[in-house]
């Protein structure tokens, strides 16, 4: 491996990490909304609780929580996968 090759992957390194940080950003801006028995749960797809509403029963509040939470991975792996598309990385 030469020094053409050690830059390369360098540059390919920083190239992933700007770009795993733009969708980083934009799933920071990302809402997603779950209504679930009585609660309503928003939530980023980077998945930080913005706010739960409604009925005061933890065990609603948990299952809420718990759906927005498998909604907001499934937004997150669709824009990885995106990316991860874009990278040409073998085996992905």
């Amino acid at each position: 491996m030469g020094l053409m090759d050690n830059l390369k992957q360098l540059g390919d390194l920083k190239k992933m990490r700007d770009q795993a940080m733009e969708i980083q950003k934009k799933l920071g801006g990302i809402k997603i909304t779950v209504e679930h028995k009585g609660v309503t749960v928003v939530m980023t797809a980077d998945q930080k609780v913005v706010s739960i509403e409604g009925e005061q029963d933890f065990g609603k509040i948990t299952e809420a929580v718990n759906e927005a939470l498998k909604q907001s991975q499934k937004v997150a792996a669709e824009e990885m996968k995106g990316m991860m598309g874009g990278l040409g990385l073998p085996g992905m």
